[in-house]
């Protein structure tokens, strides 16, 4: 629904959007897309399931988003009566006073059984945040068909495999992309978490979870020791999530046998990536960051044997690190399994510490990657949403 400026038009219906969030980057994703549709539709109604960013935009939640924000296999099961319960009230909901447009953000093992009964039910269904299908388990594609009226995702490359498979979707960019600017303040970063400005910093991030902390955060250490023998001027720094983690890499440090001089953070993750020369990281959404701060990055990870085994009979990408998978080639070193030693960790994060050309390609590489992510996401789902409920073909 936009007119030939590209401006959004202005609609005066009561539309009534229900949002589906179950954790907090769904929170984020779900207060900016509100923001969006609220400019469009100024007299819609927002209902469902959110957290405080979403309810701080006039969102009006079912249930507290902390109910659904469950991590893990064990915690799961442990709450698995409340998470159906909460499921049947909200479908009771939906079903008997239909909103015009339902939308699942992330969290897919909640929220596309959702979509499928509200889709069955004639409520048109939207899902923001591709599952990670287009990688394993590319079965689900068909679930999500059934689902879905129209996919939003984050990245280009899943907006292809949606379309190969006929599903419809929108590619609306990465609001971390739009967020981070394109040149980070490295000093201002340094000189808020009180470290020197003159000597390399390394940031390492071995996860947000208690299990993989556990796996990767002695053998990131000792690739961090074995660096030091070899730079004894490089500054060491680790955010952590929360009061457990810092406990746990606390405890972790303890237990080397050489003393460690490193900086432990109480979250700010993002700062302490800026702050860095190089980051040594374990995969996931903070590859992506680090790429979006211009970050040279070694991405280290280990799986118990059974799960590698497993993971790796059923990944169809050749790559786990999102620089890699955006670019279509290895931008960034991905040390997995056996691979994964100190020395070969530490000799990666040398090369790319002291590597001057290898450095400024990175920084170009990345800052292309970053201006095709940057496409104002709240605005691109907005829109797409809209032009759903308005009936408009895209």
């Amino acid at each position: 629904m936009t007119d030939h400026h590209n401006n959004p038009v202005v609609s005066p219906r009561k539309v009534t959007f229900a949002i589906v969030a179950g954790e907090a980057s769904g929170d984020i994703l779900g207060a900016g897309l509100i923001r969006s549709l609220r400019s469009r539709y100024p007299n819609a109604r927002f209902v469902g399931i959110g957290g405080e960013e979403m309810v701080a935009e006039g969102f009006h939640s079912l249930v507290p988003m902390e109910r659904l924000s469950v991590m893990g296999l064990v915690e799961v099961l442990g709450r698995i009566r409340e998470l159906f319960s909460i499921r049947a009230r909200l479908m009771d909901y939906l079903l008997t006073t239909p909103p015009d447009v339902v939308i699942g953000i992330d969290s897919p093992d909640f929220t596309l059984e959702i979509e499928r009964r509200c889709r069955d039910a004639g409520i048109p269904t939207v899902h923001y945040v591709s599952p990670s299908v287009w990688a394993w388990r590319q079965k689900r594609i068909f679930k999500i068909a059934k689902s879905v009226n129209l996919m939003l995702t984050l990245f280009p490359f899943e907006a292809h495999f949606y379309e190969e498979h006929n599903v419809p979707v929108a590619f609306v960019g990465h609001p971390l992309a739009d967020r981070i600017p394109m040149m980070p303040d490295t000093m201002g970063a340094r000189r808020s978490l009180g470290l020197r400005e003159d000597a390399p910093v390394l940031a390492i991030l071995p996860g947000s979870r208690g299990g993989e902390v556990e796996r990767l955060g002695t053998l990131f250490l000792e690739a961090a020791r074995w660096i030091q023998g070899r730079r004894p001027d490089l500054q060491l720094v680790i955010p952590c999530i929360n009061r457990e983690r810092e406990k746990q890499v606390r405890e972790l440090v303890e237990a080397l046998d050489v003393k460690l001089a490193v900086t432990i953070v109480r979250g700010r993750s993002r700062e302490v990536m800026a702050s860095s020369d190089v980051v040594l990281l374990a995969s996931g959404t903070a590859t992506l960051e680090a790429m979006l701060l211009k970050k040279p990055m070694v991405v280290g990870y280990r799986l118990s044997g059974f799960s590698f085994a497993l993971v790796s009979r059923l990944v169809k990408v050749p790559y786990v690190a999102l620089p890699n998978l955006l670019a279509k080639e290895q931008l960034v070193p991905e040390l997995l399994q056996d691979d994964a030693s100190p020395e070969s960790l530490g000799e990666a994060v040398l090369e790319r510490l002291e590597n001057e050309t290898e450095r400024a390609r990175l920084t170009e590489a990345f800052s292309q990657l970053h201006e095709q992510l940057r496409q104002d996401a709240d605005e691109q789902a907005a829109t797409a949403v809209s032009a759903l409920i308005e009936g408009e073909k895209r």
